[in-house]
């Protein structure tokens, strides 16, 4: 049998851009199976390619995979985020990466980019869907100065550079929901991560994991994931420049952590709360301490979520997973 080549099943789409090619006729050409022709389909929707399949017509691609531009991105990034720069084709895990380098002693500002994560981890042990070339799977080390009990903040801080990084790129408005996701019309758009390691109660390092969901097509999420996720394509109508996407978080990150660092937390909890969809609305909060519910108030200056009980008295919530009531319409 004739050797196969992935490169010369993707030229035959890229010919003929706008046409349908069947099983048959690839079959045929490349002298292989059609199940041999499935299954390198397969392979190049794994490497961010997108094809529609119809009975009888066959395949025709309809979306190409925009890679992470390491020189463009490196030319842009001049200040403190991004200052040194990682881009790997594929990875269990870009949080696991920057911490080999912070341990390493790699600077405030090292970025760690994939265009695949083969297992991505979302907060609780969750697995987070990344697949190759579709999203922002990005991890930044910081090195903070404040206590360990403060770090909640940078997680809320992450959000806003996000909210405002998404805005600049696609226009779209993104709520931020406490204390780590990002959602367009109830559906996630992004989730963050906060690692940190500590010595003495003060803080050694930080790894500050994001995962935006990009051009991530509704029919590409797993099964369970399509009712509660989307990307910035499905929502725009139009495919996201991850390149342009990246730059302008870093670039928000940046001017949100020297306020920060220069004002404290009270700026950064302001931008917050106007972007939040959590607060002035009834939740319930699972911990470890067990349910919590009532309605999210404000934030407590550790960045902890206030929520105001029955009796009228105000509980700070530190971690745990948040559900919110629907908004009663009438």
């Amino acid at each position: 049998m004739k050797e196969f080549k992935k490169e010369s099943l993707l030229d035959m789409f890229l010919e003929q851009p706008e046409q349908f090619l069947s099983g048959e006729e690839i079959s045929r050409r490349l002298s292989i199976s059609r199940t041999a022709v499935w299954k390198q389909i397969n392979k190049l929707r794994q490497a961010g390619y997108e094809f529609e399949a119809l009975p009888r017509l066959g395949y025709r691609i309809t979306d190409l995979p925009m890679p992470l531009e390491q020189e463009k991105l490196k030319t842009l990034l001049q200040g403190g985020m991004g200052r040194e720069l990682h881009i790997l084709s594929t990875t269990p895990s870009t949080q696991e990466d920057a911490r080999r380098l912070a341990e390493e002693g790699a600077p405030e500002g090292t970025v760690v980019l994939a265009e695949e994560q083969t297992g991505g981890r979302g907060r609780m042990g969750k697995s987070f869907f990344s697949p190759y070339g579709k999203g922002v799977w990005m991890s930044i080390i910081l090195r903070p100065s404040q206590p360990l009990h403060l770090v909640q903040q940078l997680t809320l801080l992450c959000g806003v550079a996000v909210q405002r990084g998404i805005r600049n790129t696609t226009g779209l408005a993104a709520g931020i929901k406490w204390p780590n996701d990002l959602l367009i019309n109830d559906k996630k758009i992004c989730g963050i991560l906060l690692e940190s390691k500590a010595e003495d109660d003060r803080v050694s390092y930080c790894i500050a994991g994001l995962g935006i969901s990009a051009n991530i097509s509704k029919e590409s999420y797993p099964e369970e994931l399509q009712p509660i996720a989307t990307s910035l394509k499905e929502e725009s109508g139009r495919a996201v420049d991850r390149n342009d996407l990246i730059l302008s978080v870093l670039h928000e990150l940046e001017e949100l952590y020297k306020i920060y660092n220069r004002d404290g937390f009270q700026p950064i909890a302001s931008l917050w709360e106007a972007s939040s969809i959590t607060l002035n609305r009834e939740v319930s909060v699972q911990s470890p301490a067990g349910v919590t519910t009532g309605k999210a108030v404000g934030l407590h200056p550790s960045g902890a979520l206030l929520i105001e009980k029955s009796d009228g008295s105000h509980y700070p919530v530190f971690s745990g997973d948040i559900r919110i009531s629907p908004v009663q319409k009438g």
